[in-house]
């Protein structure tokens, strides 16, 4: 089963649906989010950034329990952070500044890992790569700009090289609203951006090259791209929907533009953001009056409408339900083990980083989870231990292909252990042979004395 999460930069709280039902699951309280600012960490919580005021030095980051209406956890920053974003296994949260500053925390035990400089304005936009070995950032400053993660927490490395990032793209000429990452591994992915000045770019992140631009006739607020990678959706502030070809030969010159194949116009106000299903059947688009459409991607219809709040919608999520979201999905699930995992929460987040761990060099580094059910005690590691497995997934550019050498090495030890075998086998055929030898020739000298006797 699929949810629609959606939130609201008033203070509305969050709102839940089933994706395919329409019904409505129970709303969370005092939630008044900025776009991009709404993630779900590991399918176990929900945690948003806060932003009371736009002219506010300050801000926060709460935390939601699945089970419970009320905030869980709140956390206050060293400044107000937009968009938030969590790895699938929900073991790190990463947050954008308002300095133009990124924050990375650990989430088991609230710590502030790293922060730099990303930008010369405020962040607007974070995502991570598929394979999660890339964090993609957007700024006031038109600026889009790629980030290895394994590369960012290499010390050594980022003082021998001039810029910390992979690429730096500074194309768009305002504000970068949003950006999609592509299905393929970071290394050989897509990303698609949009920005205040009516244009969408996709870039490649393997060749760090513009690959396409876009013109729109409006500002585009937000996308979302098709899992086929053939088309994607750019939400306009004129109340439509473009669809867009990604195809290498389209040459469509609709009325709307180049490569744009036509529009999803049933909305009377701006499209602030979409989300899509997880098979791509279904679209979901937020709109400035509050309302959510879903719609059929086939057939171009309106299959729902669903109303959270009178302010804008500013953040959809689309999210598989796990257990700990609807526990009555198995009959096999202990209610009491329920209870107690999905109401517990990791600590605030840290406002400052500590210290003492920043010169130490066996500091604890969260692994990551191999299931939510896993329990956080168990999932720390000495950065000796992972030091050799980084510098791989590093070379590599994905969990995958370290997963196939870590295979490869296994086969080549097994391969190694069977070569000693069959050395010592032979070790051993030569010894006896030897020994055989020698008793030989001593009852042989032993006869001949004998007989001469």
């Amino acid at each position: 089963m699929e949810s629609v999460i959606a939130s609201s930069s008033v203070d509305n709280g969050i709102s839940c649906w089933d994706l395919r039902t329409g019904a409505e699951q129970p709303r969370h309280k005092s939630c008044a989010s900025p776009p991009h600012g709404l993630t779900c960490v590991g399918d176990r919580f929900l945690a948003s950034s806060q932003l009371r005021d736009s002219s506010s030095s300050s801000g926060s980051i709460i935390y939601w329990s699945w089970n419970k209406p009320q905030v869980g956890v709140r956390s206050f920053p060293s400044e107000p952070i937009n968009p938030l974003v969590s790895n699938r296994e929900g073991t790190f949260i990463f947050g954008g500044g308002v300095s133009g500053d990124i924050f990375v925390w650990e989430v088991a035990h609230g710590r502030l890992l790293k922060k730099w400089r990303a930008h010369y304005r405020a962040v607007t936009c974070l995502v991570l790569s598929e394979d999660e070995s890339l964090l993609i950032s957007g700024s006031e400053d038109g600026c889009v700009r790629t980030w290895s993660l394994f590369m960012l927490f290499d010390d050594t490395e980022n003082k021998s090289v001039k810029n910390p990032y992979m690429h730096s793209f500074s194309e768009h000429n305002l504000r970068v609203t949003d950006i999609v990452s592509g299905y393929g591994g970071g290394g050989n992915a897509i990303i698609i951006s949009s920005s205040e000045d009516l244009t969408c770019k996709v870039w490649s992140l393997s060749k760090g090259v513009l690959l396409r631009d876009v013109v729109f006739r409006t500002i585009i607020d937000s996308i979302a791209l098709d899992p086929s990678e053939r088309v994607f959706y750019a939400g306009g502030r004129d109340g439509k929907i473009y669809i867009v070809s990604l195809s290498a030969k389209s040459t469509s010159t609709s009325n709307y533009g180049l490569h744009i194949l036509g529009a999803l116009s049933d909305h009377s106000k701006a499209i602030t953001c979409l989300a899509l299903s997880t098979d791509g059947s279904l679209l979901v688009s937020g709109l400035e009056d509050g309302t959510i459409r879903i719609w059929d991607t086939k057939t171009h219809q309106i299959i729902r409408l669903l109303k959270h709040s009178k302010g804008p919608v500013n953040n959809l999520l689309v999210i598989r339900q796990s257990l700990f979201i609807n526990p009555h999905t198995s009959g096999d699930m202990d209610s009491s083990f329920y209870k107690r995992h999905a109401t517990s929460l990791p600590p605030a987040l840290e406002k400052y980083m500590d210290s003492t761990e920043v010169n130490d060099k066996v500091r604890p580094l969260v692994a990551l989870r191999a299931s939510c059910n896993e329990p956080l005690g168990t999932l720390f590691h000495s950065c000796t231990m992972l030091k050799n497995q980084i510098k791989e997934l590093e070379r590599q550019g994905s969990s995958a292909a370290s997963e196939m050498e870590a295979e490869r090495l296994r086969l080549d030890c097994k391969r190694l252990l069977q070569i000693a075998q069959q050395w010592k086998k032979m070790y051993d055929d030569l010894h006896h042979f030897c020994l055989d030898e020698v008793l030989d020739g001593d009852e042989k000298a032993g006869g001949s004395n004998e007989n001469i006797n």
